[in-house]
């Protein structure tokens, strides 16, 4: 009993320390999904309308994209240009169709499998003729081609996994647009039922018809305001603020900006490496002009154009070069010469110039093998067999080959980095070798029977051999600049410090406004990612670290002066307030432009108030007219003269954008061999209609809170 009664007295302890472990449990478990759900978060590239999208996804669809790209350009790689382009093409396809296809869930509007097999059996939709499946004969997309395609992908899946794997990119590519075909004709049908919703009748038929065909001639006097000084207007705090309110949804930003100082410093070559890079340049000319094996010389000269050494169209040179070409004597090495727009250090040597064929049609039997003895010898009874009358196609089967015809054209080798001495031969051999004869061309390790059928499209072609070499600083250069400038950041942090030191350190502090997180670049220099996302994590007039960026020759220092958040930017953004002054001076200018009009009924007397009288004539309603004398377009005087009867003077002066304008209509007339057709002026009336309500993606978009987190991850 004394143990149970022990018990009952620590009761209240014990209580305690379960309860207090069951909550240390159940916090770890909160404290667990809280941090799960955060590092979901820190992985989301964007949002729109609650659907989420993971840097995943959307590299996947990035490269989706990508691949699409290098499929119908034949290219191998993309630019970071390029890059950005397609990462901006994809987050606006995955916006909007996100977009429309809420609200088409709304309407019930949805694209069924029926639907899409109408439109392949069609063939007529623009993207199907960018497949490979069209009919050279007729031009058009055959369904069938497609058909036959998918039907032998499908079954190399299970019987030849290697040519699956061939035919794999050509299948995502076929994905990829029936994907896009369908999101296409469900935008396409919600923009058809919002289309419907405008309609026009015979009166605003006739209406459109008129202001677009009668035209008036009138004589003008002009009140420029130019012609009042700025500084003769007094604008106070209050005249802007009512001009603000008033103009105020104008002012409307749907996403977060930044306004932004900076200073960047481009790091260029000293005098002691300019003088460097000429001495070594000069002595790298002097060689080449003697040897007859440019490659080594150009690698040590530090070009940054290799020697292919075969004939190379204009098209292959950058143009600086390709200007010259035609004004080198063949065996002649130019002098050095600077050209400032890419910064370099030229020198060219004109090797050869031919008229050769941009393209070759040719068949070719390779012989390989790990015994090069043995190679040469079925080389030679290749050759022999042909010579004697074998057939091409059916000897290369023999080898496993198919010795069917191909084309090479000049673009496929040109442009290429560098080329071997055997790619050399080879193409050399196909512009050169007889039609119709076959060569047996040694190789490294191997031989090519080759035959060359057919030569078309004649060009000069020139082989040439370029020293292009930057004018690059050294490192010395570099580390004094860099030394530099992280003395000039270190000892100033603030805005205020900065603007003060910069003349002194020889540097200019620049201004951007209103950036947005889906630039790719700062200030237009590469390589600034980081700085892009220090900005937007940024507080207001901080300052921040050194930024190493561009081609590894920028030094970058920004401060964070403004942060806009989404909503109406204020009176207070210098932009803002620039442009609300500039209309508000020009209100006061029209008030005592028409404080002096009061009582003037003619031409005649507006000229003795100083008006710059002219003649303007066919002036519609649906144009405005544009003023020479005050450089301006004049909406308001277009629909002014048109509420004003031949013959009559104008009621009240009329206020423009450039001025204050009178005006004596002289005559009105239709425009000569104007008709009116009520059915095409209704269809145009209601196409109008729609470009006026044009802007429902962006009032949806605004709806959607959409997140744009790529500057994180991109």
């Amino acid at each position: 009993m004394a143990a149970i009664g022990r018990i009952r007295s620590w009761g209240p302890v014990l209580v305690t320390v379960i309860g207090l472990a069951l909550f240390a449990f159940i916090a770890e478990e909160l404290f667990r999904s809280c941090e799960s759900q955060r590092n979901q978060e820190r992985q989301q590239v964007g949002e729109v309308l609650g659907k989420k999208i993971d840097v995943q996804e959307f590299q996947k669809l990035v490269d989706e994209y990508s691949d699409v790209i290098k499929m119908t350009q034949g290219r191998d790689n993309l630019t970071d240009e390029d890059l950005n382009r397609v990462k901006d093409m994809v987050w606006q396809t995955f916006v909007q169709n996100t977009i429309i296809e809420n609200e088409a869930e709304k309407l019930g509007l949805t694209v069924t499998d029926e639907e899409i097999q109408n439109m392949l059996n069609a063939g007529t939709n623009p993207m199907l003729a960018q497949t490979p499946f069209v009919n050279q004969q007729t031009g058009r997309f055959d369904v069938n081609l497609l058909k036959q395609f998918l039907s032998e992908y499908q079954k190399a899946q299970t019987s030849n996994p290697q040519m699956a794997d061939q035919m794999r990119s050509m299948y995502n590519y076929w994905t990829f647009i029936e994907k896009n075909l369908r999101q296409q004709t469900l935008s396409q049908k919600y923009q058809a039922l919002l289309g419907a919703c405008f309609l026009s009748n015979p009166v605003s038929a006739k209406a459109a018809f008129d202001n677009e065909n009668v035209e008036s001639n009138i004589q003008l006097a002009a009140f420029p305001y130019s012609a009042i000084n700025d500084k003769d207007v007094k604008v106070d705090d209050a005249d802007l603020k009512a001009k603000y309110e008033e103009l105020k949804p104008q002012f409307k930003q749907v996403e977060e900006s930044r306004d932004i100082k900076y200073v960047d410093v481009k790091v260029a070559a000293s005098a002691a490496d300019r003088a460097a890079i000429e001495k070594s340049v000069k002595d790298a000319a002097a060689l080449l002009a003697t040897t007859n094996e440019p490659s080594e010389v150009l690698r040590k000269a530090g070009s940054v154009v290799g020697y292919l050494g075969v004939p190379q169209t204009k098209a292959a040179f950058s143009s600086d070069i390709a200007a010259q070409l035609d004004s080198i004597a063949v065996g002649t090495t130019t002098a050095p010469k600077e050209n400032k727009a890419d910064n370099t250090l030229n020198v060219i040597k004109l090797i050869a110039k031919q008229q050769l064929p941009d393209s070759i049609q040719f068949r070719a039997i390779q012989v390989g093998g790990s015994d090069i003895t043995a190679v040469r010898k079925q080389a030679d009874s290749i050759y022999t067999a042909l010579q004697g009358g074998a057939d091409f196609e059916a000897l290369a089967k023999k080898y496993n080959q198919t010795g069917e015809k191909s084309w090479l054209t000049s673009n496929q080798y040109q442009t290429a980095p560098s080329l071997d001495k055997d790619t050399r031969t080879y193409i050399n051999t196909l512009n050169t070798a007889a039609l119709n004869a076959y060569t047996n061309l040694e190789m490294v390790g191997s031989n090519i029977i080759l035959q060359v059928l057919d030569r078309r499209a004649p060009v000069e072609k020139y082989t040439a051999a370029v020293i292009k070499r930057p004018i690059d600083f050294s490192k010395d250069t570099y580390s004094a600049a860099y030394n530099k400038f992280s003395q000039f950041v270190s000892e100033n942090q603030s805005l205020e410090a900065i603007e003060k030191a910069a003349a002194k350190y020889g540097y200019q502090v620049q201004e951007r406004q209103g950036m947005s997180n889906t630039e790719h670049y700062v200030a237009g220099i590469h390589g600034t990612r980081d700085a892009l996302k220090w900005i937007f994590d940024s507080k207001e007039g901080e300052v921040s670290p050194l930024y190493e960026c561009g081609e590894n020759d920028h030094l970058l220092v920004i401060v964070n002066t403004k942060i806009n958040p989404v909503g109406y930017m204020s009176l207070d953004n210098a932009q803002v307030k620039e442009y609300v002054r500039s209309l508000v001076v020009n209100d006061k200018k029209a008030e005592q432009i028409k404080a002096k009009l009061n009582g003037v009924t003619s031409i005649a007397a507006a000229q003795k108030k100083g008006a710059k009288v002219s003649d303007v004539n066919q002036i519609t309603f649906a144009a405005p007219a544009f003023i020479q004398e005050t450089g301006a377009s004049e909406p308001a005087l277009s629909g002014a003269v048109a509420g004003t009867k031949a013959g009559q003077f104008s009621k009240t002066p009329v206020k423009g954008n450039g001025g204050v304008y009178l005006f004596q209509v002289k005559s009105r007339q239709a425009r000569q061999g104007a008709k009116f057709d009520a059915k095409q002026y209704a269809q145009r009336a209601q196409q109008r209609a729609m470009q006026y309500a044009g802007n429902y993606m962006r009032e949806l978009y605004v709806n959607a809170k959409v997140k744009d987190n790529r500057y994180l991850f991109f």
